[in-house]
């Protein structure tokens, strides 16, 4: 039986808000690995970034992922490139079920053009070039991302509410008991 969930997908795509929906209707504990890295690390993403560049951050995260993927009943978003590195995807894959959060660019964009300062990655990209820009990282990370157990396409119109329901309807949740099942996330 299930008893950890990975949410993956490009950032900006609502790992971090859907798992906090999530967790509580299944009862279960929720965790952003970013906000574990920076509580691990005492700085933010975007310093770790500057003092140890992309390849010692990925190294970190990899490192994180193996520290806490053997926690029960928990739900994890993880950063939008942890599965395209190292091992990761295998792991979480072995250790739970993995759901893609699959938006298409031009939606990532929207949602994402108004905070760029807080992701390194995209923080120097004015607003033409950002389209552009996860246009092409998509393509890099589908092959990745797309190794989920389960897959939910949206247009960046599906509610918090209609991704927990169709998750909850996932074969792979058959069974899964919880305490706290709502509508009103």
């Amino acid at each position: 039986m299930v008893s950890r969930i990975f949410l993956i997908g490009y950032m900006g795509c609502g790992k971090s808000t859907l798992g906090v929906a999530l967790a509580k209707s299944l009862g279960w504990m929720f965790a952003d690995m970013d906000q574990l890295f920076e509580e691990k690390h005492q700085c933010s993403i975007s310093e770790y970034f500057q003092r140890y560049g992309e390849s010692g951050f990925r190294q970190a995260e990899h490192d994180l992922l193996r520290e806490t993927s053997d926690v029960h009943q928990i739900v994890y978003a993880t950063g939008g490139g942890m599965p395209c590195f190292y091992d990761n995807m295998a792991h979480m894959n072995a250790s739970g079920l993995t759901i893609y959060l699959r938006l298409p660019a031009a939606a990532l964009c929207r949602r994402l053009a108004g905070g760029k300062q807080h992701r390194p990655l995209i923080a120097d990209k004015s607003d033409g070039e950002l389209l552009d820009f996860i246009a092409h990282k998509l393509c890099d990370r589908e092959p990745f991302y797309n190794q989920a157990h389960l897959i939910i396409d949206d247009d960046g119109s599906l509610s918090v509410q209609g991704y927990v329901n169709i998750i909850r309807a996932a074969d792979e949740l058959k069974g899964v008991a919880s305490n706290h099942a709502s509508s009103d996330i």
